[in-house]
């Protein structure tokens, strides 16, 4: 959603300084955009960046008023694209992006179409849309915003200035300030257990943890533990539709793109990045600043600052090895 109001370049450079990045330019402080855009379809008078050389000559034809660049790139700039001068413009992009779109922001209105037990408890300036059923022991705290349809509870906690968004379920959870729960998004449902042989359930009795600062894609499933808790730490995004199962522990950071399966028992370390389509045997543990390529199937425990990839996973450049003499061989 843009931004309508006309974002003055003061702005821009108030919002990176607090970010630590120091841009240089002749833009005045009054000169304005209207909005970011692409480098292929920027106009006149908006800002756009440029962190791909492949999009080189697209550099050298782009009609925007002003560009986030690296000094070494901004030779190219037509002469009448300013150069806004960035050590990182991909960063600068990320942190503007929240400058030129609007934010949600809980309207404090609770609807009378909604239904709220009477065991639980709301916080101050909540967002309670139409036909939202929240159980049992919940706490929903201030800021916070649950759109429409959603299920919440039994027995869950939403933290400071999360956003719930239409069509989701979630019970037996706790979850974070600061999280976006896109929609669809199921957290805390039974996991897949029982007994193979009579093909009795086991009966899920623990819960799901989710930290400060996570985004977690539409129609993504965490499901609670056996005993104990489904953990998922601070400032993971993890992509839609991604399979997380019960007593499953991530680590700080985790990036996880869409279709990923994680079975149960899995223990991740911090600062993890997996592909998408990736498959992750129950039990297995996954050191800290693992990298897992796309559509591997990881068998076996991974040590720290590994790159793997392959079915069975194994060390990224091994993989690249035996594909070249498969290839060789056809």
């Amino acid at each position: 959603m843009k931004n309508f109001n006309k974002i003055t370049y003061f702005d821009i450079k108030h919002l990176l300084i607090s970010n630590n990045i120091k841009p240089v330019s002749d833009f005045k402080d009054n000169d304005n955009f209207t909005s970011l855009n692409s480098i292929n379809n920027a106009s006149e008078n908006e800002l756009t960046f440029f962190n791909d050389t492949s999009q080189l000559q697209n550099l050298k034809n782009t009609k925007a008023k002003g560009c986030l660049i690296n000094q070494q790139y901004s030779k190219y700039l037509p002469v009448k694209t300013k150069s806004i001068l960035v050590e990182d413009s991909y960063n600068s992009f990320a942190i503007l992006s929240n400058l030129f779109t609007f934010k949600l922001k809980s309207n404090g209105i609770i609807s009378e179409y909604s239904s709220i037990n009477k065991k639980s408890n709301l916080s101050s300036n909540v967002q309670i849309d139409s036909f939202v059923d929240i159980a049992e022991n919940c706490r929903v705290d201030k800021n916070v915003i649950i759109q429409s349809n959603c299920k919440i509870g039994p027995n869950v906690i939403i933290g400071e200035n999360s956003i719930i968004h239409s069509n989701s379920s979630l019970q037996d959870c706790e979850i974070g300030s600061n999280c976006i729960i896109k929609s669809g998004v199921v957290i805390g449902g039974t996991g897949f257990g029982f007994d193979p042989k009579s093909k009795e359930r086991i009966q899920h009795i623990g819960n799901v943890l989710i930290g400060n600062g996570c985004n977690i894609g539409s129609n993504t499933t965490i499901d609670r533990a056996v005993f104990d808790s489904t953990i998922i730490s601070d400032n993971c995004f993890i992509d839609n539709l991604v399979q997380i199962a019960h007593n499953v522990i991530i680590g700080e950071g985790a990036i996880i793109a869409a279709q990923t399966g994680i079975a149960g028992s899995v223990k991740i370390g911090d600062y993890v990045v997996i592909g998408g389509q990736a498959g992750i045997a129950g039990h297995v543990n996954i050191g800290r600043n693992v990298k897992i390529a796309a559509k591997s199937g990881v068998t076996k425990n991974i040590p720290d600052n590994s790159i793997v990839a392959g079915f069975p996973a194994i060390d990224i450049k091994r993989w690249k090895i035996s594909n070249i003499k498969l290839n060789k061989l056809k």
